[in-house]
């Protein structure tokens, strides 16, 4: 470039649609990949260990059992996807999530959901980056979740947020309960850390 001469304006970022990005997720190149939209950018996503798949069943089976017992809503895992916004998009799929907008599992969406969860949990993996889960949780409260969890394993804890209140955190050897929003519900922390003993 000769001196004095002016730089070419960067490139712009392609911004996607929900339904856009619902036709790249499922393009065969990408399917043994994971992705989230955020504000209408893809944001590739590395595949939890283990300890995170084995975290996000027992959370999932301890929701479900209460769910069941209480005869309302359902449990969904595995990264399913929702909007949290519009224009520009933001699609996110929580590790578990509490949901009460269907009553059948024909009203369940097909593609992605458009009404935010109840309850939004979190498990924490090595490579979570603060600033983006710190993000995460905003976009679930402002989008109408009344709980978000952010369970950590390393720490063996879980901190609540709830909508115009503070963080709550919870050790390992305190019970977490689902206050007046999951009523009924209740379990140690530390059994969300545990494996059972034959």
């Amino acid at each position: 470039m000769p001196p004095g001469a002016l730089s070419p304006p960067p490139a712009e970022k392609r911004v996607m649609t929900a339904d856009e990005f619902w036709d790249f997720v499922h393009l065969e190149e990408n399917e043994d990949r994971d992705f989230e939209l955020i504000r209408g950018e893809v944001v590739e996503m590395s595949r939890p260990n283990r300890k995170h798949g084995l975290i996000c069943t027992r959370i999932s089976r301890l929701l479900d059992q209460w769910a069941g017992s209480v005869q309302k809503g359902y449990v969904a895992s595995n990264d399913s996807g929702v909007i949290l916004e519009y224009d520009p998009d933001t699609v996110t799929g929580p590790d578990v999530a509490y949901y009460t907008d269907a009553e059948s599992i024909e009203e369940v969406p097909e593609k992605w959901g458009e009404v935010a969860p109840v309850l939004a949990v979190e498990v924490l993996s090595p490579n979570d980056r603060p600033g983006h889960v710190n993000a995460k949780i905003d976009s679930y409260l402002e989008s109408g979740s009344q709980l978000v969890w952010i369970v950590d394993p390393e720490q063996k804890s879980v901190v609540i947020h709830r909508p115009g209140r503070k963080p709550e955190t919870l050790s390992e050897n305190e019970v977490l309960d689902g206050g007046l929003i999951l009523q009924g519900f209740y379990c140690p922390v530390s059994d969300l850390f545990s494996i059972r003993k034959s």
